[in-house]
């Protein structure tokens, strides 16, 4: 079974601070005329309707710490030792699709090309905050419908991340109806809309949360990076 939500803006927990700190200021006011456009860009997210996300719970799974890979249905993928490692546990595995929409990945990439490339920055950067904000609240979901059983939930692993090749991408998509939450994938394993994110995460009695840590991660597009 597939669950889908459509969040609101307002639904979501955005601090204004982690904005200020991808851009590289910490928690300190921004300067201007970055102050204005934030202010602009939050102002907008407001009403945005496109925000959406969706799990699916498999039964059926295996992880094989020798081959470092996970078997979900008919599918296997290769996460690689990391996500392995962080998913030692699973009875079960959620897998998900979570995107701030197409409206403000639009804006982003016509400003970014256009006149005012600044103000395409920061919403490319509020776009990827909002991607995270309604992954955090679809886990919330998923968290309180498994949790009954006295389940627990691993954090978010995702392709492309971890040493996990983008390339299974095609694989997670599997495992859902096309164009869920409005998102589809290139050739290339790629995500449109831009802020949309995808992945797994463990459920079971003995799994453990942990906090993202870069050592993790050799990726050098995040932008979490920055603070």
């Amino acid at each position: 079974m597939i669950k889908e939500y459509n969040f609101k803006f307002d639904e979501l927990i955005i601090n204004q601070g982690e904005i200020s700190s991808v851009l590289g200021y910490g928690e300190s006011s921004l300067p201007a005329p970055f102050d204005e456009y934030v202010k602009m860009a939050l102002y907008d997210a407001e009403f945005l309707t496109d925000i959406r996300c969706a799990y699916t719970i498999l039964e059926d799974v295996k992880i094989d710490y020798k081959k470092y890979s996970l078997l979900a249905g008919k599918q296997e993928l290769n996460v690689g030792k990391a996500v392995c490692s962080e998913l030692k546990g699973a009875e079960r595995l959620a897998f998900y699709v979570c995107t701030a929409g197409k409206t403000i990945s639009e804006k982003s990439a016509s400003l970014l090309h256009g006149n005012d490339p600044v103000l395409g920055y920061i919403y490319d950067v509020l776009g990827s905050i909002i991607t995270e904000a309604a992954g955090d609240l679809m886990q919330s979901f998923l968290k309180s419908e498994t949790g009954i059983d006295g389940d627990q939930l691993t954090n978010r692993y995702s392709p492309g991340y971890c040493q996990w090749h983008v390339s299974d991408q095609h694989k997670l998509f599997s495992f859902f109806h096309e164009n869920i939450c409005g998102v589809s994938l290139t050739g290339s394993s790629l995500m449109h809309p831009v802020k949309s994110i995808s992945g797994v995460i463990g459920i079971g009695k003995n799994v453990k949360y942990r906090e993202y840590v870069c050592t993790l991660c050799s990726s050098s597009n995040c932008i979490y990076r920055k603070i």
